[in-house]
């Protein structure tokens, strides 16, 4: 049964609420990036335990976060009344280039993941500061793809919207009344120059989202999969499903 926006919301809110107040938090610490997933999370806390226990951290990169980015974030502070904090990067990554023996500058992934990571110890130092929950704002495209940074933007308390694809997080932001230019905007975790979300997957999210909807909750056969759509395109989402399953799994130990 397809669910109406206002019922998911509604599920959203209750499911952050009660996690806060179960873990015993005063709040909630989001990483705001501009994006559709932090803001939208963003709403989703605010109406959940209230503007004055949501704290939101900007993080940008010198010379790599756009203007664009950051002002969009600090538009969604504004509109939403909570407190937030700026942390540039810049010279934290400085500080590992300069002690990693082997850094190398030309390492694109690595060092993406590394900017991850950083953000994702600043979240935690608020969090162990103020006593708050860490709110993740992966979503069920990204989480189901692997698309994300283990112990990055992976490493979080909670992921609230991890139980939906990027085109219900799209919908459900313009029920909510995100800012139109934060939906539209073309999705980038803003880790390299020219880097897309889509560039990297592959695939539109639209068409990602109905792969994986076959896929993963009608559980299809892929060869059925493939007479709707282009055989390489399936191929490619399945591949990073499997390959990035550990992800999604906590660390194993041995069993003896």
């Amino acid at each position: 049964m397809i669910q109406s926006y206002p019922d998911i919301k509604n599920k959203l809110i209750s499911f952050i609420r009660s996690k806060v107040e179960g873990a015993g938090a005063k709040g909630a610490v989001i990483g705001l990036s501009g994006g559709i997933d932090s803001t939208l999370t963003a709403y989703l806390s605010v109406e959940a335990i209230g503007p004055e226990n949501v704290l939101g951290i900007l993080m940008p990169e010198s010379g790599m976060t756009s203007k664009e980015d950051i002002d969009d974030a600090l538009e969604v502070v504004k509109l939403l009344h909570i407190e937030h904090r700026v942390a540039e990067i810049s010279k934290v990554l400085q500080s590992f280039s300069s002690v990693i023996p082997d850094f190398d500058i030309t390492a694109r992934s690595a060092n993406g993941n590394l900017k991850a990571r950083t953000r994702m110890c600043i979240l935690y130092y608020h969090a162990n500061l103020m006593n708050l929950m860490v709110v993740g704002t992966g979503n069920k495209t990204e989480l189901l793809l692997g698309y994300f940074t283990k112990y990055g933007d992976g490493g979080v308390d909670i992921e609230p919207i991890g139980c939906l694809y990027k085109t219900q997080v799209r919908g459900l932001a313009r029920q909510m009344g995100v800012p139109a230019k934060i939906i539209d905007k073309v999705p980038t975790a803003g880790l390299w120059q020219g880097q897309t979300d889509e560039g990297e997957l592959g695939v539109t999210y639209e068409i990602a989202d109905k792969i994986l909807t076959m896929l993963v909750d009608e559980k299809r056969e892929i060869s059925d999969i493939k007479k709707k759509f282009l055989p390489e395109q399936v191929d490619r989402l399945v591949k990073l499903m499997r390959a990035n399953e550990h992800k999604r799994m906590p660390p194993e130990a041995c069993q003896i």
